[in-house]
Parts: C-alpha cells; structure tokens; sequence
C-alpha cells in the first residue's frame, strides 16, 4: 500500500469540534495565566506560583499552587496530568497520576510533583509544572443489585487477557 507523503497539513476534512468555554480566575498577581503550547496542543500548561526557585530533593514530593481556580461547567471535569517532559528529562513526575478538578471546585488548583532521580531538581519560579485537559464526564448514577451480567471474561483480573 501507498501513503501519501505527509505534507504538514490534514488530508481529511477537520472533525467539527465541540467547544466548552471555562472560565479561570487568578487568585494572586503572582499567577500565571493557562497557556496552550501549540494550536492543537490538548492540554493547557499550569505554572508553579511561586516568585522563587524551589529544590525538590529525590524521593521528595512537594506541592506547587498555581494561583488559578476555574469555573468547569457541569458535565465535565479538569483532568491535571504531568508535563512529559519532566517525567522523561528530569524525572519528575505527579505522585497521584492524575488529579481530578471537579465541576464544583473553585479552589486554588494545586500540583504535587515527586523526584523520581537520584539528583535533587530546582522548579524554576513560574515554570509549567502540569497541563490541565477538560474533559466530558457524563451523568451517572449507581444503584445496588443482586445479580450482575455474565461476560467471557468474568471475575479474571489482572493479566488475565494475555501476558501483561
């Protein structure tokens, strides 16, 4: 098979996408606006609020505020996610995955980020420490049962569809 040679433009017609407004507030002069690293980036960066250098020794997590809290419309939720690049270059990473902003939260979002390394590593004062991805989350509601279906795979776990 043949593919055309990738041109640095879309081949297809663009999906129409649906577009969710949130507001943000800056909840000290020191706070960095969200910003998008580039146009089709999915996440936006979060910047430490801080005015100085902060070492976080290995094995240590410390807690950086952002100085943002944002309006999430109902529906959806802030899914705050590491930056790929200190994970990989620096080995810094958030203790928790992901952290979870709900539609309800108006505080000031804040990010923990644990040294992985063996060499302590310095967050630069307002430098991006995470991204934040808006996220749809539909309604949902739990309700007890006696009896759940029957699938092929049943109560197998772990490891239980192939070798990892």
């Amino acid at each position: 098979m043949i593919y055309p040679r990738y041109t640095g433009h879309r081949h297809t017609k663009p999906k129409e996408t649906k577009m969710i407004y949130v507001r943000y507030k800056k909840l000290t002069d020191t706070a960095m606006a969200p910003t998008k690293g580039s146009t089709f980036a999915a996440g936006y960066d979060l910047y430490a609020d801080t005015d100085v250098d902060v070492w976080v020794e290995p094995g240590e997590t410390v807690n950086f505020y952002t100085g943002i809290a944002f309006e999430i419309p109902d529906g959806y939720f802030g899914a705050v996610y590491s930056r790929s690049g200190l994970g990989i270059k620096h080995n810094m990473r958030m203790p928790n995955c992901v952290g979870i902003i709900d539609a309800d939260y108006r505080g000031n979002v804040m990010v923990p980020l644990f040294n992985d390394g063996k060499e302590p590593f310095k967050v630069l004062a307002h430098e991006r420490v995470a991204q934040i991805v808006f996220q749809e989350c539909p309604g949902v509601e739990l309700y007890k049962t006696e009896e759940l279906s029957k699938t092929e795979r049943g109560t197998n776990g772990f490891g239980s569809s192939g070798r990892t």
